[in-house]
């Protein structure tokens, strides 16, 4: 970090741009792709099995006790979406993970990026990409008094910018540095406004984060959720969409697409979506106002209500209890007595059957069966009840996967705290925030909206590819 000051001296000398936005009505759309781990749903690893069920956790714990400037993430090898965006003039892509759960858009940045602890399958940590703010006529330093510097630290920083008047409005004082935690690592920088470019319009004045220094984090990301500096509320968007491809297309080139959209789409992008309302909470910590909360009514297993108590259900004034959906949680998370309630229904109903007790305590799923065999499994099926009628039905790969060399156990792929898990700590004594996470294991071969007009969501069964 001794070099930080050089960086600073560096990008102060970078020109400026007027600001402009694209034009309305415009759909964009990109690819989306599965982050490098082993093929799912078979995994051979039950320690990096154990490890992404870790990071899961580590993540849940993290959302569940956020801060204003936090930008959750994961390691990048176990369990995320990329898409790949282009900034600056001329643009340099990158590759970001996309993520409804937080609200920050960043990239490592400069020659001069450290990344500790970025030594991942497939990931040389000496050769990440990184962004050249030299190399763009376009990138310039957010000023502290710039109205875009609110965007992550909140309108009332401009009173706290040092050496300029109340009613300066050229301050020489950049807008603060950022550092931010998450579960599994932190990242640091300072914000930076450029263009963001796509094939038939851009963005210019996009504000985004210029880290220098990391740990377990060698990719960037890409803030999908519901605060002012995310990609959806730069670009003005009125929706936008995605299906996510199998996981067991990870470690192969398959995409899926990712749409923007910034004029109107009526009723909605394809027929058969069923709607079920964004909630709201009134939560006086403005970082829970980043989560797009929905209304859970109930979880079926079965056929049979789990009877959920009703405080998870619905998130209470002090941020505990309510459901958020969230791209960049892999495995679903779910407090531990709502876990608990869900699990035993499955054991209650699969009692026929084996448990592999050695798996669960390996991986850090619970629970997991052994297939004997030809003897067909018969699991249960896994409802979500939504505020106005919509219901989830998830496609059997989504909640339990085959582990192990030879196919011979399937685990439930939703965590908890109560879980064994050996390597991260979990979410346990969070008592605040999001009860369920629904992760994006469990979005898989979904098709799933986010009408931001119209503060709802949408979700119908597709095969994704």
């Amino acid at each position: 970090m001794a070099s930080f000051p050089r960086i600073l001296s560096l990008l102060s000398l970078l020109s400026l741009l007027p600001f402009s936005y694209p034009s309305n009505n415009t759909t964009i759309t990109l690819s989306l792709k599965p982050l490098l781990i082993p093929a799912a749903p078979l995994y051979r690893n039950t320690s990096l099995l154990n490890h992404l069920t870790a990071s899961s956790l580590a993540r849940a714990k993290q959302l569940k006790t956020p801060q204003l400037t936090k930008t959750p993430l994961f390691p990048r090898s176990y369990g995320g979406y990329s898409v790949s965006l282009s900034f600056g003039t001329p643009p340099q892509v990158l590759d970001f993970v996309m993520d409804t759960g937080s609200s920050l858009v960043w990239f490592p940045c400069t020659h001069l990026y450290l990344c500790s602890q970025c030594d991942f399958p497939n990931i040389d940590a000496g050769n990440i990409t990184t962004f050249l703010p030299k190399s763009s006529s376009s990138a310039k330093i957010v000023g502290c008094k710039d109205p875009k510097c609110g965007l992550l630290f909140g309108p009332d920083v401009q009173t706290r910018c040092q050496g300029c008047d109340g009613t300066s409005v050229n301050c020489p004082q950049n807008c603060p540095d950022y550092v931010v935690e998450y579960g599994s690592g932190t990242t640091a920088g300072l914000l930076l406004s450029d263009t963001l470019v796509f094939s038939n319009n851009s963005v210019n004045d996009f504000v985004v984060g210029c880290s220098i220094f990391s740990d377990s984090q060698p990719c960037g990301i890409a803030g999908f959720g519901r605060g002012p500096a995310s990609l959806p509320a730069q670009m003005g968007l009125k929706k936008f969409s995605y299906c996510l491809v199998s996981h067991r297309f990870d470690d192969k080139p398959e995409t899926s697409e990712l749409v923007l959209f910034r004029g109107y789409a009526g009723d909605g992008f394809r027929g058969g979506v069923r709607y079920t309302p964004f909630f709201n909470p009134s939560n006086p910590n403005p970082a829970y106002q980043d989560y797009y909360y929905v209304s859970l009514r109930k979880i079926t297993v079965g056929g049979v209500h789990v009877k959920v108590p009703f405080k998870y259900l619905l998130p209470a004034a002090n941020g505990s209890g309510g459901t958020i959906v969230d791209s960049g949680t892999t495995f679903t998370y779910l407090d531990q007595e709502v876990f608990e309630l869900v699990a035993q229904e499955f054991e209650k109903q699969m009692g026929n059957y084996s448990r592999a007790k050695d798996i669960e305590t390996r991986a850090g799923l619970r629970p997991c069966y052994n297939l004997t065999g030809n003897k067909p499994m018969v699991v249960p099926d896994l409802f979500f009840h939504f505020k106005g009628g919509v219901k989830v039905e998830f496609p059997l790969a989504d909640y339990f996967s085959i582990i192990g060399d030879q196919s011979d156990v399937v685990c439930m792929t939703m965590v908890s705290s109560s879980v064994n898990v050996n390597d991260i700590g979990g979410a346990g004594g969070a008592t605040e925030g999001p009860s369920i996470i629904i992760g994006n294991y469990q979005q898989q071969n979904f098709y799933v909206e986010y009408d931001l007009e119209n503060k709802r969501i949408g979700f119908r069964k597709q095969i994704c590819k």
